[in-house]
């Protein structure tokens, strides 16, 4: 007789399908950096798909803030593990990286000109696009996350130090400080009921993702000196990036060239006019590890090497999501962690308001041409109610004609 595929397979298998299909168009879409990353998944998965609450949300963004690598991709890879486990949290991986990772590699392989393509004004549109992102996402999250004085007041404290501190340690310290306000100072409103975020992998694999995240970390530079392959040294360099770094794309690019233009894999002038392409597409900017990847003389680049680095920058990220939510969900029905987390939850609010000045708002609006491009954005996504890739594509044409009468 046939084999029938059981009726929970199918189902799995339909929602990582839809999975995939959701953050593939993400990541056709997703300009403007990890904080409008951020603004994009909220409007889809929790103002349009309702697949999670505004405050679940919040601790998903709350606990990528604290793990290394790049938060947007882990709160991506994390609501995929919730809908449909770890296929889910692969194809929400695959389908918000692969536009970004192509593209790149493309370039890489001899496209010199892609970059010079596109015209200036409509990428530059694209980024005045992602300030009404982010401010939605601002002012929706602080409407529910910040509602009285002393948390509207801990939000902006926090974005103030953020802007004056603005590095990955900073932002370490502002969510630790804020965990300890609020567990000092808040208590869990009576009657509260806990909102949990449906995940679907018990304690002992995640107890075996973090120990496997630790046996990488420490065994890959031993592998690496014994048997030296170009494979393994870059598995090794590529994953201790990823598993290392906090705050992001950008504070993981001063590692990066250390590792990969001292010895001559990639020279700089190749690896700047890469940083620069990959800043105009959409995406994760940890996906710059494949240009680095496919930019390697001889063998050891093409295709191979592209998808050889990204894969091994973003596996950490996968272990750490996978590993930490399981213990994650358990914390979040305590009311002292309850109550530290309406101390960090208003604080990532402050973090998101910071960036929203700075870098998004200082390097998108330059006159009063892009103020009102944003301004109009920002009332077709909250008023008028268009998608956010409805509102990208016409920011985007909007800001090439800015341009052309300009």
């Amino acid at each position: 007789m046939p084999h029938r595929e059981s009726p929970a397979a199918a189902s799995g298998a339909a929602r990582a399908w839809e999975v995939f299909l959701i953050f593939l168009r993400l990541g056709l879409t997703s300009f403007g950096g990890p904080v409008a990353h951020l603004g994009y998944f909220r409007e889809e998965f929790v103002s349009r798909r309702q697949w999670l609450s505004e405050r679940s949300y919040a601790d998903l963004v709350a606990l990528c803030q604290f793990l290394p690598g790049p938060a947007s991709s882990q709160v991506g890879m994390a609501l995929g593990l919730s809908r449909a486990g770890y296929a889910g949290a692969l194809a929400a991986w695959t389908g918000f990286t692969l536009p970004s990772a192509i593209a790149l590699i493309l370039f890489a392989l001899g496209l010199a000109s892609w970059g010079d393509a596109l015209p200036g004004g409509l990428l530059h549109g694209l980024k005045v696009v992602a300030v009404a992102v982010v401010a939605q996402a601002v002012w929706g999250m602080a409407r529910t996350l910040c509602s009285d004085a002393p948390r509207l007041t801990l939000m902006a404290l926090a974005a103030c130090v953020v802007l004056l501190w603005p590095t990955a340690l900073g932002q370490i310290g502002v969510i630790l400080s804020a965990a300890l306000v609020g567990l000092l100072c808040f208590r869990p409103a009576p009657g509260t009921a806990h909102q949990p975020l449906p995940i679907a992998t018990g304690r002992r694999a995640g107890a075996l993702c973090l120990v496997l995240f630790l046996a990488l970390l420490l065994g890959l530079p031993l592998l690496a000196e014994l048997w030296p392959r170009p494979a393994v040294q870059l598995v090794d360099a590529f994953y201790r990036a990823g598993a290392l770094v906090f705050g992001g794309g950008h504070v993981v690019l001063p590692l990066l060239q250390t590792e990969v233009v001292p010895p001559g894999w990639v020279s700089n002038d190749v690896f700047l006019a890469g940083y620069g392409a990959a800043q105009a597409v959409p995406g994760p900017l940890f996906t710059f590890a494949a240009f680095l990847g496919a930019s390697l003389h001889g063998e050891s680049g093409g295709w191979s090497g592209g998808l050889l680095c990204l894969v091994a920058i973003f596996v950490p990220s996968f272990l750490l999501v996978a590993g930490a939510l399981p213990f994650w969900e358990r914390l979040r029905r305590s009311a002292h962690t309850q109550a530290a987390l309406a101390g960090v939850n208003a604080a990532v609010v402050g973090l998101l308001l910071a960036a929203l000045y700075n870098p998004v708002w200082t390097s998108a609006i330059h006159g009063p041409g892009h103020f009102g491009l944003a301004l109009l954005a920002l009332i077709a996504l909250m008023v008028w109610k268009l998608p956010p890739w409805l509102v990208v594509l016409l920011g985007g044409g909007a800001g090439w004609l800015l341009s052309l009468v300009a």
